[in-house]
């Protein structure tokens, strides 16, 4: 008896170890711009979803996205973050920018929050201006 029980309890606390807490979170979205304008062949995208509770200290990072553009806008984005790095009552935001051969061309200059303790997180679109 005292096996069975003990068997039970352990496959009970082996399926809370890989509960929701430990499965990877996503934010997706588009990003997009409204100058009538086609990006050259090197640029390049990044997404980033950071942790912006502290107004004092730099941003963590809990998630990016960089790589070369293929297409034209809107330009989807899928981020992958650890939910353990999610913290109550912290707040989150995704930014984006576009760069041609390592100079700013585009970049996002609005706060996109997103909450990350929806299980059903809608869309993000991030737009864009121009560097100035």
């Amino acid at each position: 008896m005292k096996h069975i029980l003990l068997t039970l309890m352990t496959t009970v606390l082996a399926a809370c170890a890989h509960g929701p807490d430990n499965l990877p979170g996503s934010v997706d979205g588009e990003v997009f711009y409204l100058q009538r304008m086609a990006l050259p062949p090197t640029a390049t995208l990044k997404v980033t979803l950071q942790d912006v509770t502290l107004a004092d200290a730099p941003a963590q990072i809990l998630a990016s996205q960089n790589g070369p553009i293929k297409g034209q806008v809107p330009l989807p984005f899928h981020l992958t973050y650890d939910q353990k790095q999610v913290q109550a009552g912290h707040t989150y935001s995704v930014s984006a920018r576009i760069e041609v051969d390592g100079k700013l061309l585009m970049i996002s200059t609005e706060r996109y929050t997103v909450d990350l303790t929806l299980d059903e997180k809608p869309p993000v679109k991030i737009r864009l201006s121009p560097a100035r």
